[in-house]
């Protein structure tokens, strides 16, 4: 079950109990009063802004459940946080519930024990509304509170009440619950202290999820000395008081899949010695007894397997199967009941069809039993009438018997006739065949000469048309004869200008060859005299300046260098010098 719907059905009955007429719909003052309180117990911030918006002066929907249901699941369940204490909040619930619903007037336990009872109820409670527990969940909740108590489970005495049960749809409301364990009916003459300890164990286990609780010796980490506890195993944690009045918290142990329990022999005179190991402690724990000892050493280690596997507590787990089952078993029960409405259905179709069949058959005989009648009726009329018509038959077969005898006479005399006109007859067809026979000769022979005259008629035909064609063929062939004889003469003088053009193409060649080969020697001629010329030019131009004895007075020197110029050069630049530069001068 999840927090969303363990939290809708104690609010459920908060609503309920405000709405005093069962008509569904709550006061807007009360329906404020309840949220803020729920906003206070389960920590969730207070928006009177979007209460007043929310519950406007409307009286069709948000005064109603329905108009309440969205309010609630936008502004308070859907911003819940699993950081509330369940035990506060179910007390909110019961406070309002309890006041108008209870009747303590015959009950054994106090309104705590009742409000133990009421969380118990929501627990096992279908998750349909109005919350009813049914059969199965009643049986489950006494038999745990029977062993709670240390008694026997009676099953006799719980089907007795189970038949008591059918007339109320076999489920009980919460107050129904609650008076029936209050009032001692199934505690089997227990007192009421008895009553209650076994109410809050089972109260512990399936509302607080303590699976197992006692007192047991533990050895300290830092003194090493033993200490008397009392142990409170949960899904995920163990944790240890001073006393059972769980006043005083000594500390936790915190179980998760890496944690492993084992059994330690005996030691320092402590018996019945187990271990639980954890990542950073480890805890050693005597129990009082070896069974104790087992009972605590497989508890714990149900624990761990169920958090490796990431499954909820046993009971969590076993109510879910539970439910599940009656699911199935309610899906096959409705089945079965589809079933045997079929079957109903079909029962009546045959029994209307075999009603049917036998009216049928009633008609059917009673038109079997007419049809008889008629048909005897028929039958002595058919024989009556029988009788009748053999009498006449016999009389029309005397006169026929007699007419029979004068026709025979008659036949005699008149076959003797025919066969004479038979004779006549044969000789007739006689004549008629030979004369047939002459005139199929004579028509033979007139057929097969006329058909030698269109046999010659045709050969006659087929002659001349042969004439005809070799007279054409013969034309053709002259005509034919005569082109082939001009494409003859055509040919060879086509040959005969070809060849006169390959000769002069060939002399054509033989002169141009001529040509080429006088035109390769004048151009050898041609490089050999380029060649001689350029050789006395060569010789020529070393020869162009001849080589003087210098001066043999004292070299002078210019910018071109030592006796770069004879004194009569050197004379005639320096005149060429003095004209360029009164030239100038006279210019200006």
């Amino acid at each position: 079950m999840g927090l969303r719907d363990e939290l809708l059905k104690a609010i459920w009955h908060a609503f309920t109990a405000l709405d005093v007429d069962k008509s569904g719909k709550v006061s807007k003052s009360q329906l404020k009063v309840l949220s803020h309180n729920l906003c206070t117990v389960m920590k969730i911030p207070h928006d009177p802004v979007a209460l007043e918006e929310h519950f406007k002066d409307d009286d069709e929907g948000p005064v109603s459940n329905q108009g309440y249901m969205p309010y609630l699941n936008k502004f308070i369940l859907d911003k819940v946080q699993d950081n509330f204490d369940r035990v506060d909040f179910n007390k909110m619930c019961w406070t309002l519930c309890a006041r108008k619903n209870l009747n303590r007037s015959h009950l054994l336990i106090t309104d705590d024990y009742a409000f133990k009872i009421w969380c118990i109820f929501n627990f096992l409670s279908e998750d349909n509304y109005p919350l009813v527990i049914v059969t199965e969940e009643i049986e489950y909740f006494l038999r745990k509170l029977t062993e709670a108590m240390g008694g026997s489970w009676v099953e006799e005495r719980f089907e007795e009440y189970r038949m008591q049960l059918s007339s109320k749809q076999q489920c009980l409301s919460v107050w129904e619950l609650i008076e029936l364990v209050g009032t001692g009916t199934f505690s089997m003459g227990m007192d009421h202290q008895t009553l209650s300890m076994g109410i809050s164990e089972v109260f512990q286990e399936l509302i607080l999820d303590v699976l197992k609780q006692g007192y047991m010796l533990k050895k300290g980490h830092k003194r090493k000395n033993w200490t008397e506890r009392w142990f409170l195993l949960r899904p995920n944690a163990i944790s240890y008081y001073v006393g059972e009045d769980l006043t005083e918290k000594k500390g936790d142990i915190m179980l998760d899949s890496n944690c492993c329990v084992e059994s330690l022999p005996d030691k320092e005179g402590k018996k019945c010695l187990f271990i639980i190991k954890c990542l950073d402690k480890s805890f050693e724990i005597s129990a009082s007894d070896k069974k104790k000892k087992q009972e605590w050493i497989q508890a714990i280690q149900t624990c761990i397997t169920l958090l490796k596997r990431d499954l909820p507590a046993p009971h969590h787990e076993a109510r879910l199967r539970r439910k599940e089952l009656r699911q199935k078993q309610q899906a096959e029960l409705e089945q079965l009941e589809e079933r045997m409405r079929e079957l109903q259905i079909a029962n009546e179709n045959k029994q209307r069809e075999l009603e049917a069949m036998r009216k049928k058959l009633e008609e059917t005989t009673a038109e079997a039993a007419e049809e008889e009648r008629r048909r005897l009726q028929t039958q002595n009329e058919l024989q009556d009438r029988y009788r009748t018509d053999l009498e006449r038959e016999k009389m029309v077969r005397q006169q026929m018997e007699e007419q029979v005898a004068q026709k025979s006479c008659e036949l005699e005399q008149y076959l003797q006739r025919v066969r004479e006109l038979e004779d006549m007859y044969h000789r007739l067809e006689e004549a008629l065949d030979a004369e047939r026979q002459a005139r199929q000769d004579e028509e033979t022979v007139r057929k097969l000469q006329a058909r030698l005259l269109e046999e010659e008629a045709f050969k006659r035909t087929e002659l001349e048309q042969m004439h005809l064609q070799q007279q054409i063929a013969i034309s053709q062939t002259e005509a034919e004869k005569q082109e082939l004889e001009n494409e003859r003469l055509a040919k060879e003088t086509a040959l005969q200008a070809a060849m006169q053009q390959l000769e002069q193409l060939e002399s054509d060649r033989q002169g141009a060859l001529q040509q080429y080969q006088e035109v390769m020697k004048k151009l050898e001629h041609a490089a050999n005299e380029t060649r001689s010329w350029k050789d006395k030019v060569a010789h020529h131009e070393g020869l162009i300046r001849l080589i003087q004895p210098g001066s043999k007075g004292p070299q002078r020197i210019t910018n071109w260098g030592p006796a770069a110029f004879t004194d009569k050069e050197l004379s005639l630049r320096e005149k060429e010098w003095q004209e360029k530069r009164s030239r100038p001068a006279q210019a200006q």
